[in-house]
């Protein structure tokens, strides 16, 4: 499966999925955040993932996860 953000190719790490056209897999950036380490630090260790799809990769959780609170 393919999308603007995150690709899931068999013959890519496995179907890992990866941010779109690259090898970086997504969980990558969790796993930065998760260590303390700001977006800047991730972006300087991943320069192949452009801040707006790490951004839009957060943005997508965090729907996921809380919805959208702008509905009232």
């Amino acid at each position: 499966m393919t999308d603007k953000l995150i690709d899931r190719n068999p013959d890519i790490l496995g179907g890992t999925p990866v941010f779109n056209g690259t090898r970086v897999p997504v969980r990558i950036l969790m796993e930065h955040l998760e260590a303390g380490d700001r977006l800047d630090e991730f972006l300087d260790d991943y320069p192949t993932v452009t801040k707006d799809q790490a951004v839009e990769l957060l943005e997508r959780a965090k729907t996921a996860l809380v919805g959208d609170e702008s509905v009232a």
